[in-house]
């Protein structure tokens, strides 16, 4: 079975064009099911594979404590990889075939008001070594609702400053053209004048944003510069980089956005995962309702 999971991965590399983070993601979610089935079961071929092997392989996670959330990428691995097989013809049937998807409670996303926003923003050391940097960062995650990883990758040739435009690679490889707000263009142009050029080494990319030691910036540096901001800003929420995600996407439709233009700008294929913001635009609503009303 372990060559058939090698195969099955390497299909969705380059045949698919799926991000390495997802296939890893899969690997480990079948590979975890083909130890299980070795083990409890004394089964090594996929065409040995029933729907009840699966059945008890799902229980034996949830009564592991594994969240319904990831039961549920489990279980889309698992009914991806058998389609694959039966697809090519080497299995006889699809034993996932008929496996229902785990109902999951979708919890609103976490975001910031605009005042907390700006409390953030004005709360970073722009006058400290790499502070330029920093607030450019923190800038364009809120302008224009980047992933972190979408930010760490950010290149030169993609950026237009005079155009307000920057071009993004997200999931699935997918590239979008995302619009840049005057003070994040206005922060990052500072960052690219007066900062990145001493960051400039032998061996630096086009990346925008570098590191002290002239190299692309990591998604987990970044996660610690924002999380050293927030403990400068006092703010009491859990800030991380997907915090000024949903806030963009959530001042946008307040604001009178359009929610597909919403879906574009976010790189959302589904338009289902930016209806998420509607719900939370609600809850401002009725919380203002409930304050100000006076029969609330």
């Amino acid at each position: 079975m372990r060559e058939e999971i090698d195969g099955f991965i390497l299909f969705l590399a380059t045949e698919r064009g799926l991000s390495e983070n997802y296939q890893i993601s899969t690997r480990t979610s079948l590979e975890d099911f083909e130890e299980w089935l070795s083990r409890a079961k004394h089964i090594t071929r996929p065409g040995e594979v029933t729907h009840d092997h699966i059945g008890d392989f799902l229980a034996f996670r949830k009564k592991g404590g594994l969240a319904a959330a990831s039961i549920k990428l489990i279980v889309v691995a698992i009914k991806i990889f058998f389609r694959f097989l039966h697809g090519r013809k080497m299995i006889g049937r699809d034993p996932a075939e008929v496996l229902p998807m785990p109902r999951i409670e979708r919890y609103l996303p976490e975001t910031l008001n605009e005042i907390q926003v700006e409390q953030l923003l004005n709360a970073i050391p722009v006058k400290q070594p790499l502070g330029l940097r920093d607030r450019a960062m923190v800038e364009l995650l809120y302008a224009s609702g980047l992933r972190v990883s979408e930010l760490t990758n950010a290149r030169l040739e993609n950026l237009n400053l005079d155009d307000g435009v920057i071009r993004v690679t997200g999931k699935g490889n997918k590239t979008r053209l995302v619009p840049v707000g005057k003070q994040a263009r206005d922060a990052i142009k500072t960052y690219l004048d007066q900062e990145r050029p001493g960051l400039v080494g032998r061996k630096t990319g086009s990346e925008i944003f570098l590191s002290v030691r002239g190299k692309k910036m990591t998604t987990v540096r970044a996660w610690q510069i924002l999380k050293r901001i927030a403990k400068l800003s006092g703010l009491e929420a859990n800030i991380y980089p997907h915090l000024l995600r949903h806030s963009f996407a959530t001042h946008l439709l307040g604001n009178g956005a359009d929610l597909r233009i919403i879906q574009e700008m976010l790189g959302h294929a589904d338009i289902s995962t930016t209806q998420i913001y509607t719900h939370v635009d609600q809850r401002h609503l009725k919380s203002v309702h409930h304050k100000f009303h006076p029969r609330a």
